[in-house]
């Protein structure tokens, strides 16, 4: 899981997360976005935040268990940008 976030990680800082898309990283709601990783070990996904510059503040990593983002780790992502700002 690790090797499979630096390297949408690095895809997001060579290209720009408006070039990366679908399977890697999705919008979820405002500023909020989701990298996607899947391996052996389940699948986890990264909750992040584009910044001033070209800076990605990443919020919050979950193992997901159901089909949709659980509504704690949403939360926490938006009061840890909150706390950010």
């Amino acid at each position: 899981m690790q090797a499979r976030f630096l390297r949408i990680a690095e895809m997001l800082e060579t290209f720009g997360p408006q070039q990366v898309g679908m399977p890697h990283v999705r919008p979820l709601e405002g500023k909020l976005w989701e990298m996607r990783m899947q391996g052996r070990d389940g699948i986890a996904r990264a909750v992040y935040a584009a910044m001033q510059g070209r800076t990605l503040l990443v919020l919050h990593v979950f193992v997901k268990k159901s089909q949709t983002t659980p509504r704690a780790a949403m939360e926490a992502a938006r009061k840890r940008l909150e706390a950010v700002k």
